[in-house]
């Protein structure tokens, strides 16, 4: 527990930047248009319907929306910049809604006064209309604050470092006092700022200027402190992405640790998808990450066919190249394909040891797979070479998909060869007696600024061909276990030593 809440003053930090930032761009865009749609009809309907439209979105999809439109621009796609744009549109609703409630329900008598004392409408705004409105407004903003610091949870799914890397790292690992950690320090820190804001809220309603103007102070201070040691010259740092499973965050810190023998100052951008961590390999957002040959071969490439590792890895080392000057460094020596996986005596028992048993027997059975499988292309060349039709097919996060069959409510599961769990819950995994399943072997993408960096591969070359899928597993399963865990630091360490290469 104690290691878990050490990560959350700098995550923390982060967090407060970018809630506090993506709510005063909300501001911006939210107080002129209040003005505006306060005078017209038509502009409170639009302005007031779009900001519903994006309420409708789910903030994770609103996330990843912005990954291709910034890549259209040539903007950064991830990272602070799309988190910002996300959250700030999230902030829009609570603020325009009762800015414009708060302006249209003011008494017409009290404009009509102000009109016969010869007011302008200047003066109307800021001496009449903005102190009625403002007790309204303020109610709306601390609704945005607390919906905004909430939602800024999900920004780790986009690379920002945030309180959610804490709680979808421990939810993919579980591991709960990395989860407790990063609720507990994003409830409270909602809290302390919707406490601040009620405060201010009530000076305002109750004339106290001291109290309004103590309650904002703090507020600012609280960002400043959290910005202060991002404003020191930023030294030269890496990036070591990865995705949002086990075995990622580990080769991620075995990475990690390469490259600060090396004197590499690394960060890391972890629990990004598998079209989100090779889009940011080629932008530059990281400098190197692991990925799997088949996810490459078919989602990127969009090849449907399987061929060996002799031709395909070539083949994808030309394609990277040349299509976004992304250097495949070389294998890591073992390979993580998915496969299909029944629970031992329910296979041994239904008779199924074959992709084709369980094509027939599927119309009976519960497939539990993860999060990606069921739209990726893989699934549906799985589905022509053997026409299965399952009962019921259901996403889960990768470690909840093994719980899933464990406890019953799956039947089969599409599973990772490299999980540790497969020999750990004796699990049988289906032959593929038809290669419909491309290899994945796990392979060293390079971002195109350190393609021609010999000191940066030299680090990771020892890596190469030296991870047996033996090792992998049992890495794996330290991480995946229900008891005696360990982190992802802790089984890098392990891994390290486990290949010991120098």
């Amino acid at each position: 527990m104690t290691a878990a809440f050490a990560r959350v003053p700098d995550l923390l930090a982060s967090h407060l930047l970018l809630s506090f930032a993506a709510l005063l761009l909300g501001l911006a865009l939210a107080l002129p248009t209040i003005l505006l749609a306060a005078r017209s009809a038509a502009v409170a309907r639009v302005a007031l319907g779009f900001a519903s439209l994006v309420q409708t979105i789910p903030a994770l999809a609103l996330l990843a929306l912005f990954f291709p439109l910034l890549l259209w621009l040539g903007l950064p796609p991830l990272g602070f910049l799309p988190s910002l744009l996300a959250l700030s549109l999230y902030a829009l609703l609570p603020i325009l809604r009762n800015g414009v409630t708060g302006l249209a329900g003011i008494d017409p008598a009290v404009i009509e006064a102000a009109d016969g004392v010869g007011m302008t409408a200047r003066q109307k705004l800021l001496w009449v209309e903005a102190p009625l409105v403002l007790p309204v407004l303020m109610a709306g903003i601390r609704t945005a604050a607390v919906w905004t610091i909430g939602a800024a949870t999900l920004a780790t799914t986009v690379g920002q470092p945030s309180l959610g890397d804490l709680i979808f790292s421990g939810l993919q690992t579980q591991s709960w006092p990395l989860v407790l950690a990063g609720c507990i320090a994003s409830a409270g820190l909602a809290l302390a700022v919707d406490a601040l804001l009620g405060l201010a809220e009530r000076g305002v309603a109750t004339r106290r200027r001291w109290l309004w103007m103590s309650a904002l102070a703090l507020l600012v201070v609280g960002a400043g402190v959290a910005a202060l040691p991002r404003l020191a010259p930023a030294r030269p740092t890496v990036v070591v992405g990865a995705k949002n499973f086990s075995e990622q965050f580990i080769l991620a810190r075995l990475i990690g640790a390469r490259l600060q023998a090396a004197g590499y100052d690394v960060a890391y951008r972890e629990g990004l998808g598998s079209a989100v961590a090779y889009g940011a390999l080629k932008t530059g957002a990281i400098d190197v990450y692991v990925d799997y040959a088949g996810t490459i071969w078919a989602s990127e490439m969009k090849r449907d066919t399987a061929p060996p590792a002799t031709e395909m890895l070539p083949e994808i080392a030309r394609w990277a190249q040349a299509t976004g000057g992304v250097r495949m460094l070389g294998t890591l020596g073992f390979e993580n394909a998915y496969a299909f996986a029944m629970r031992g005596d329910a296979a041994r028992a239904a008779g199924i040891t074959t992709l084709d048993d369980l094509a027939r027997a599927s119309p009976r059975l519960r497939l539990a797979s993860d999060l990606e499988f069921l739209d990726r292309p893989e699934w549906a060349a799985v589905r022509r070479a053997y026409p299965m039709r399952f009962a019921s097919a259901r996403a889960y996060a990768p470690s909840f998909m093994y719980q899933a069959l464990a406890t019953g409510q799956a039947d089969v599961i599409s599973a990772f060869s490299s999980d540790g769990r497969i020999a750990a819950d004796a699990l049988t995994v289906l032959r593929d007696t038809r290669g419909a399943i491309p290899r994945y072997d796990a392979i060293l993408l390079l971002a195109p600024k350190r393609a021609g960096d010999a000191r940066f591969a030299n680090a990771l070359r020892p890596l190469l061909n030296a991870i047996p899928v033996a090792a992998m597993r049992e890495a794996n399963y330290l991480v995946d276990r229900d008891t005696d865990k360990q982190s992802p630091d802790g089984a890098a360490r392990w891994l390290a030593a486990r290949i010991a290469r120098p």
